[in-house]
């Protein structure tokens, strides 16, 4: 998979992010310090320490590299959300309760710096995380694969005004569903001929047999949206997004979000369809 985004990255034409040209190393080496730093984001003088190198060079590269694997495996890779047509080719057995399933929802935040600025303090202030977050919303089609990533949002927006905003409705088709949360009160937003299912409230002392069993199956087809989530904070250089990165925390997080898609599928029925012959000194 790392050869594949090699030869990809190949043979887009770039600039380096501080306008000169690192020559030093080879386009794969300046790739895999980039996924260094995403994957363990560790210091760039630590980085530039085990490659020999200056911080300076350490930060073109990152720098640079962000932006052209961004728009190698996001923007051309996940250009369109498979149809619901699509989906039920490869339809897990978790699903069978969602036979028109188009994707699946949920947001997750991040942690930042406190801005410097009172206003953007309250905005990125998240009652729910009790401290300075960005937020974002991922979308997993019933595969466990991520097919949308929206950008960054202050943490105090919430999932509602996130979901209006971010694009996803719009790409919606009549007779599409979506599964989502309990918190995600969007009814008043899916387009026409498209629908919406969420867990059932508790409107008694206790749930009835059949909402009980619709909790259920409907937490079993969304836990694979939590779980491609729990990859996506995978990459240490979401635990905390410095100032430093905030004009390219959307970058940094749809990049991450797409290179899940890298790793192996995260349901193990839908994983056997992907299964091929091993080299026979088997290092892969």
């Amino acid at each position: 998979m790392f050869d594949i985004i090699v030869d990809l990255s190949g043979v887009v034409d770039f600039e380096y992010y501080n306008s000169w040209k690192v020559e030093c190393f080879s386009i794969k080496d300046q790739i895999l310090l980039t996924f260094i730093k995403l994957r363990l984001n560790l210091l760039n003088k630590d980085l530039a320490f085990r490659f020999n190198t200056s911080e300076s060079t350490v930060c073109n590269i990152i720098l640079t590299f962000i932006i052209v694997l961004h728009e190698i495996v996001f923007n051309q890779l996940m250009k369109t959300v498979p149809s619901q047509s699509k989906n039920k080719l490869c339809l897990p057995n978790c699903f069978v309760s969602f036979q028109n399933c188009r994707i699946t929802i949920d947001c997750t935040e991040v942690a930042c710096d406190i801005p410097h600025q009172l206003d953007h303090q309250r905005a990125t202030f998240s009652s729910y995380k009790h401290k300075n977050t960005l937020k974002g919303l991922i979308g997993v089609a019933p595969i466990g694969v991520i097919t949308f990533v929206s950008k960054l949002y202050p943490g105090s927006t919430s999932d509602k005004k996130i979901v209006s905003h971010c694009g996803i409705l719009s790409l919606l088709e009549p007779g599409d569903l979506i599964l989502a949360d309990k918190g995600f009160l969007i009814s008043d937003l899916i387009p026409n001929g498209a629908s919406l299912n969420i867990p059932p409230f508790l409107t008694s002392s206790q749930f009835t047999p059949s909402e009980v069993e619709r909790t259920k199956t409907i937490a079993r087809a969304r836990i694979h949206v939590e779980r491609a989530i729990s990859r996506i904070k995978g990459f240490k250089i979401l635990s905390h997004i410095p100032k430093s990165l905030y004009k390219k925390s959307s970058i940094v997080f749809q990049l991450c979000a797409s290179l899940v898609n890298f790793q192996n599928p995260l349901i193990r029925e839908v994983e056997s369809l992907f299964i091929v012959s091993a080299p026979e000194h088997n290092d892969i």
